[in-house]
């Protein structure tokens, strides 16, 4: 093939494809105009450089040059068409745009039960006269059990009944034959360990609530999770008794329950941290049910914190966030609170 009428061949080209590009008025003309000029397959710029191969081989650098020429223009009034369709577009939506017009809404999310029950204690609790205060999950075994009267021996310890973590460690800031000792850590497995941590720092009067994540090993089923959330609450001052803790938890649960007549009643238990120590039960829809532990904080408790037994006493309780958040909404498995079902959480 001559040069010139490659030449001829690509000017024509060219020439319709800019005509094209420059009349199509929507997005479909558009991809149409496109696959037609500069489609991969059957384009009409891909049969122009497989025409290449007829030029005379002395015409062959000029033709080529020319072919990129033509590419070039062609790729440019593609681009200039779809610039001017996008701008077109947006022209179109800002004269449909009628400000006058109510927004459209947007789908707003909501806090999960746990996270509202959680809330509402600490509203209750504040309005009693209770401070909230947090502490650390990962706790070292003095503030998980030593100081709170749960010695080596005792079967609360048991590795199997705790989520000891293997790889880390505490320095007990003691050296036996010039080695440091250390204590292990652990996930903490109550939040006792919170009001441990406020008392060694506070002196009486102290009034708070602790509520966060614990921690234990527990097989899950419709009442049991590995993890579940607890509030504590502890008053030390002078001359506190079992009737202040039982007319405190009494206002509770009226105040979150919205019931007139709330009754509690105390059954007698065991726990290393209180002495006396009573379970708490609430009447609930003409039953009892289990609330949680209390007591009056032990002695040994408020020496290992540096407080005097003989000058100040105080009181303990610790409820199931979980517990009572499914009791108020019906819940009858505790693991549909940690599902992450969608169709579960959008209820409350």
């Amino acid at each position: 093939m001559a040069l010139a009428d490659f030449v001829a061949e690509l000017d024509a080209l060219a020439d319709a494809a800019q005509r094209a590009f420059a009349s199509v008025a929507d997005a479909a003309a558009l991809e149409e105009a496109r696959v037609q000029f500069t489609g991969a397959k059957a384009g009409k710029l891909k049969a122009a450089q497989q025409g290449l191969g007829k030029v005379d081989k002395a015409d062959k650098p000029a033709a080529g040059k020319k072919f990129n020429e033509v590419k070039t223009a062609v790729e440019a009034a593609l681009e200039a068409a779809q610039e001017r369709l996008a701008g077109s577009a947006k022209t179109q939506a800002r004269e449909a745009f009628d400000p006058t017009l109510p927004g459209r809404p947007l789908r707003l999310g909501h806090l999960h039960p746990v996270t509202q029950t959680i809330a509402d204690m600490k509203d209750i609790m504040g309005r009693l006269g209770f401070t909230a205060v947090e502490g650390p999950e990962i706790e070292d075994e003095w503030h998980n059990f030593e100081a709170l009267n749960i010695p080596a021996i005792h079967p609360a310890r048991d590795p199997l009944d705790n989520f000891y973590l293997a790889t880390a460690s505490a320095a007990a800031g003691q050296r036996t034959a010039g080695a440091v000792q250390e204590k292990p850590l652990l996930l903490r497995s109550q939040t006792s360990t919170v009001q441990i941590r406020v008392m060694e720092t506070t002196p009486p009067p102290v009034r708070i609530i602790s509520l966060g994540r614990v921690y234990r090993p527990d097989t899950a089923d419709a009442t049991h999770y590995p993890m579940f959330h607890q509030i504590e609450g502890l008053l030390v001052d002078r001359g506190v008794t079992m009737a202040d803790l039982k007319s405190v938890l009494r206002l509770f649960c009226q105040s979150y329950f919205g019931k007139d007549e709330v009754h509690i009643r105390f059954r007698p238990s065991f726990f290393p941290f209180t002495e006396p120590s009573v379970e708490v039960d609430m009447n609930w829809q003409g039953g009892w049910m289990e609330m949680g532990g209390a007591g009056m904080v032990d002695p040994n408790v408020l020496r290992a914190v540096g407080y005097d037994p003989e000058e100040v006493t105080g009181f303990a309780f610790g409820l199931g966030v979980e517990r009572v958040c499914m009791r108020q909404h019906g819940i009858t498995d505790i693991r549909a609170l940690y599902e992450n079902d969608v169709r579960f959480l959008s209820q409350f």
